[in-house]
């Protein structure tokens, strides 16, 4: 044989060992045995569609895994035949989201036809807990079982629904174990009982929110502190504003308080002190929108204590010679922001006190009302400590006075870093007012401390005045410092009262023109002599 025979021959020896051990290995896997490879992403897809595969099974390394001591009983989905799982049925399509997918069977049974979108489980209805809502029936205890709940949910809503009327004493909604974020979604109407049997004597507050973070009163619902039978039944009080002194009538008549009732022997009698309808005390991130408040006996909205106030959209309604019925009250309250709100009132539309810092105010509607106030303080030779106060971008109409600073004789601390400006008067007696002479009595003693104010700016100040257009009574012994006004346009408007020239005393800073009317008496640059407060007074 040729070597090319011989060569020839062996190749074909070697084909036909290989094509026998390639049938050999075949029948042996046809006994049972078979290799131990990963299983391709796609059929793992498939087998975990149509078998519920667990995630523990998900997990094929690349390399064989060592065979066990032990016999195991081999896997169904590789090793021998098995009946093919029911066909996988195509999803249907639909418009918007898919259905939820069932889920694992529980003992509760699962309704499976069509419902209504449920109520979710942080939500809680005042009607839930037997509120009636039909105006006279008491749903005081309704509101506390309510509130009760939703304490204990954090971002929980307290559902106060719209088209009915709520009968409710004075409640407190207090903390400070409740859970954070809570809403009250004010929607409905919410009435203070007129009978003096449902008042304590001394009670301050009607509604109270004490001690809670990131509470918030939203909705478009109404509350209504029914201030009608208090304005009237119980006896004016002593105490008035101090520039009514200044506002005399044409016809020197004086002026004329609200009618005094004539009651029946059988009608009770109001309490001598008027609460406040809504309070908040000691919290944090507070959020008052789109409610109304209307007819409360004395102050409509305080805010004392609170760190991070915001109140927007909000509308205070009161009749202008309702007593004492400030619409905004802030005390010992830092970082309040309201804005784009109607108030209307019997008093301050916004009254700043003491303890208050870092306050913007803008884009408000004022009137009826006495205007935007700071104080009154110092009362009772107290310490007093305002800063850092913009009110801008304000309409005023009819109210007593615009822009205010009022403090008491006797008392200390400062008042600083205050602007006003962009402030539109509309028929109002006293435009801006710095009275450092306040008194709400007939008589008031002379004293030689008082509250420091500097820092001071009125800005872009126009429009109409019917009694005086600026009023700046410093202290004697303590001057107002860096006053400045610029660009004063105030016109007179003589309909009913006494006209009467402008007044400054002992007022130091700068004018910047146009100023009309003149003011002849302000002092530019600073006081030759001043009294200096002691540390113990400086804020």
């Amino acid at each position: 044989m040729s070597n090319l025979d011989i060569k020839n021959l062996t190749l074909m020896l070697l084909i036909v060992i290989l094509l026998w051990s390639t049938n050999f290995d075949a029948c042996n896997a046809r006994r049972g045995r078979h290799y131990s490879r990963p299983l391709s992403a796609s059929l793992l897809k498939k087998k975990s569609k149509g078998h519920g595969y667990h995630s523990h099974n998900h997990h094929h390394s690349s390399k064989p895994k060592p065979k066990p001591h032990s016999p195991t009983k081999p896997s169904p989905d590789v090793d021998t035949p098995s009946p093919l799982p029911p066909p996988i049925q195509k999803a249907p399509y639909y418009k918007r989201s898919p259905p939820k997918a069932k889920s694992p069977p529980n003992p509760t049974p699962i309704v499976e036809v069509p419902s209504p979108e449920p109520k979710g489980s942080n939500i809680f209805s005042v009607l839930d807990y037997g509120a009636k809502g039909d105006g006279t029936s008491d749903d005081t205890k309704a509101f506390q079982d309510a509130w009760a709940s939703a304490c204990k949910v954090e971002s929980s809503t307290m559902l106060i629904p719209s088209g009915y009327q709520f009968l409710v004493g004075p409640i407190s909604f207090s903390g400070p174990y409740c859970q954070r974020n809570i809403i009250f979604q004010l929607d409905g109407t919410i009435v203070a009982p007129t009978s003096p049997n449902a008042w304590k004597s001394n009670l301050m507050w009607w509604m109270d929110f004490t001690k809670l973070v990131g509470i918030t009163i939203q909705g478009k619902g109404v509350i209504d502190g029914s201030g009608s039978v208090w304005w009237t039944d119980a006896p004016y009080d002593e105490s008035e504003d101090h520039e009514l002194e200044m506002i005399i009538p044409l016809n020197d008549t004086i002026l004329e308080k609200p009618p005094m009732p004539v009651r029946s022997e059988l009608s009770g009698k109001m309490p001598s002190v008027k609460p406040t309808a809504l309070r908040f005390y000691g919290s944090i991130n507070v959020t008052v929108t789109g409610i109304t408040l209307q007819n409360s006996p004395q102050c409509h909205l305080k805010f004392d204590n609170c760190n991070g106030v915001l109140v927007y959209s909000v509308t205070v309604s009161s009749p202008g010679d309702s007593p004492n019925t400030d619409g905004i009250h802030l005390q010992n309250s830092k970082d309040v922001l309201i804005h784009s709100s109607s108030l209307a009132c019997g008093d301050d539309c916004i009254s700043i006190q003491t303890g208050c810092s870092n306050v913007y105010i803008h884009s408000v509607n004022c009137g009826p009302g006495h205007g935007i106030s700071i104080g009154s303080l110092g009362r009772y030779n107290s310490k007093a400590c305002v800063s850092n106060v913009t009110v801008r971008d304000v309409n005023m109409h009819g109210t007593m006075t615009g822009v205010r600073i009022k403090t008491w004789q006797g008392g200390s601390g400062s008042v600083k870093g205050v602007t006003f400006s962009n402030i539109q008067v509309n028929e109002v007696q006293l435009p801006i007012v710095i009275d450092q002479y306040y008194c709400d009595k007939s008589t008031c003693k002379n004293q030689t401390t008082a509250v420091a104010v500097s820092g001071v700016t009125f800005q872009n100040i126009k429009g109409t005045y019917t009694v005086k257009p600026v009023h700046l009574a410093c202290s004697d012994e303590l001057p107002c410092t860096d006053i400045s006004l610029n660009t004063i346009q105030l016109k007179p408007l003589q309909e009913r009262y006494h006209l009467y020239d402008p007044y400054c005393w002992n007022s130091y800073g700068e004018l910047m023109a146009p100023i009309a009317p003149p003011l002849g008496n302000f002092q530019i640059g600073k006081p030759l002599k001043s009294k200096v407060q002691i540390d113990v007074d400086i804020c």
